[in-house]
C-alpha cells in the first residue's frame, strides 16, 4: 500500500472536493461534514451535467425510434451500458442489465431463479451480515418454493466464519448470495475463496456489491461470480439506477422478471417470444437519464483510479479509528481486519439517535439506526449503532471535526 506522503502528491482532495457542489453547503450554520456515504454518495458536477444534458438536449425514448432524438437517446443509453461493462470488466454488454438499484437486481434474480424449478429441500445460502435487501427476497423465494434459507454466522469481529460457510455448502445448496462488503460493519468478505469453494460444488454465487462498488476495484471475470448487483447512487451516480451483472449462460437460463415493452421480439394473444439479452430483462421505458449519469459517475471514478481511491480511504479509515478510539466510552461494532471505510460504534450511555441529532447540530452528517441489518444488531446485542462512512472527498479535518463533535455529545449527555 502507498504511503500517506506519496498519496498527498498523487491525490489532491481539495481539487476533488471542488467537483462536488454540495460539499460547499452550510448546515445548521456550520460547514457540511458529510459522513453518510454508505447510505448514498454525493454527486460530482459531471454527473449532474450528464443528467441535465439528457433532459435538455437528448430526451426521447430508446430503441425502435427512427427519428434523430430517439437514435441519440439510444446511443446514450447503450454507451452507458458499455461504460458499466468496462467498469466491471464484463465479457459483453449482454451481461449488463439496467435495474432500479441493487435491491431491484437481487429481487430480479430471486424471482427468476425461483422459476427454474426450486423445490422443497433445496437451500439458499446467505450470511448473518446481509442487508435486508439480500435477506427478504430469498425469504420470499423460500416461502413460494418450499426451499430453506441457511445462514452463515459471523464472529464477534464481524467476520464471516468461513468454516461454517463450507459446512453449510452442501449438495442441497442451489445458490449462495453474499455481501461483498458490509454496509453496517465495513467487513470485506473473502469473496474469491467463497466463489471458488461454491463453484467446486457447482453452486452459483451472487455478490451484493452495493458497498463494494464505491470502494473496491470490481472485475467480474477475475472474481468469477455468476451475478453481481450494485446501485448507482452509492458510487457517485444518480438514484433510481442500478446494475445486475450476470454471466451470459445464466441470464439465458433465467426467465424474464417483468413483462411489457422492449423485452419482446413478438407478441400475439397465443404466444410471446422474448427479446435477446440484455433487453429480455428491461421491460418498459428505462431510466435513460439515470444511465447517462451512472456512466459519467463510473468514468469519473475510473479516471481518479480505484486503487488510488482505496489507498486514500484506507488511510482515512486508520486515522478515524485512531481518533475515535480516544473517546471514552466509545465501542466499535465490527473490527474485521479487512474493511472498507465504514465505522459503526456505540457511545456508552447515549442512544445512537441522540448522537446523530447532536452531531447534526454541528453540521456533521452520520447515519444512526440498524442500517437495514437487524440480524447484525441482534448479534451484537445492540438496538442500533452510529455509523460514519467515508468517501474519497472526505478529509482528515473532517475526521477531527467528527471526534470533536463526539466529545461534545459526551459533555452534553453524560
Amino acid at each position: 500500500m502507498k504511503t500517506a506522503e506519496v498519496l498527498k502528491t498523487e491525490f489532491n482532495v481539495q481539487r476533488i472536493r471542488a467537483d462536488f457542489p454540495i460539499l460547499n453547503e452550510v448546515v445548521r450554520g456550520k460547514p457540511l461534514v458529510y459522513l453518510d456515504n454508505a447510505a448514498t454518495t454525493q454527486k460530482p458536477r459531471c454527473v449532474i451535467e450528464a443528467v441535465e444534458r439528457f433532459y435538455r438536449q437528448q430526451n426521447s425514448n430508446v430503441h425502435r425510434g427512427v427519428h434523430y432524438l430517439s437514435e441519440l437517446a439510444t446511443e446514450v443509453y447503450e454507451e452507458a451500458r458499455g461504460a458499466v461493462r468496462s467498469f466491471l470488466n464484463a465479457r459483453s454488454g449482454k451481461e449488463i442489465i439496467f435495474t432500479a438499484g441493487a435491491t431491484d437486481s437481487i429481487n430480479l434474480v430471486a424471482y427468476a431463479f425461483g422459476n427454474l424449478g426450486l423445490r422443497p429441500g433445496d437451500e439458499i445460502l446467505i450470511s448473518e451480515m446481509e442487508h435486508h435487501s439480500n435477506i427478504v427476497p430469498w425469504q420470499m423465494l423460500c416461502e413460494r418454493s418450499g426451499a430453506k434459507l441457511r445462514v452463515v454466522p459471523i464472529d464477534d469481529a464481524g467476520e464471516l466464519v468461513f468454516s461454517e460457510f463450507e459446512r453449510l455448502l452442501t449438495p442441497k445448496t442451489r445458490l449462495a448470495a453474499l455481501v461483498y462488503a458490509s454496509n453496517s460493519l465495513g467487513t470485506i468478505n473473502p469473496v474469491e475463496k467463497i466463489i471458488a469453494r461454491a463453484h467446486e460444488m457447482n453452486v452459483p454465487v451472487l455478490l451484493d456489491a452495493a458497498q463494494a462498488g464505491a470502494h473496491l476495484p470490481l472485475d467480474v471475470q477475475a472474481l468469477d461470480c455468476d451475478f453481481l448487483a450494485f446501485s448507482g447512487h452509492k458510487v457517485m451516480g444518480p438514484t433510481g439506477i442500478g446494475i445486475l451483472y450476470g454471466k451470459e449462460n445464466w441470464l439465458d437460463k433465467l426467465p424474464p422478471y417483468r413483462g411489457g415493452g422492449d423485452m419482446i421480439k413478438s407478441v400475439t394473444f397465443e404466444k410471446t417470444i422474448y427479446n435477446d439479452l440484455p433487453h429480455k430483462f428491461e421491460a418498459g421505458t428505462p431510466n435513460i437519464a439515470g444511465a447517462a449519469g451512472l456512466a459519467a459517475a463510473l468514468q469519473y471514478v475510473s479516471a481518479i483510479g480505484r486503487e488510488t481511491i482505496l489507498s486514500y480511504e484506507n488511510e482515512l479509515l486508520r486515522k478515524a479509528v485512531r481518533a475515535l478510539a480516544e473517546i471514552p466510552g466509545l465501542r466499535f461494532i465490527g473490527t474485521a481486519a479487512n474493511k472498507v471505510a465504514v465505522i459503526s460504534f456505540v457511545l456508552e450511555g447515549v442512544h445512537p439517535h441522540d448522537v446523530g441529532t447532536i452531531l447534526d447540530s454541528e453540521g456533521v452528517a452520520i447515519r444512526t439506526g440498524h442500517h437495514c441489518t437487524q440480524p447484525v444488531m441482534k448479534h451484537f446485542n445492540v438496538p442500533a449503532t452510529s455509523r460514519a462512512s467515508f468517501s474519497f472527498y472526505n478529509t482528515e479535518e473532517e475526521i477531527s471535526k467528527l471526534a470533536e463533535s463526539l466529545q461534545k455529545v459526551r459533555e452534553f449527555m453524560l
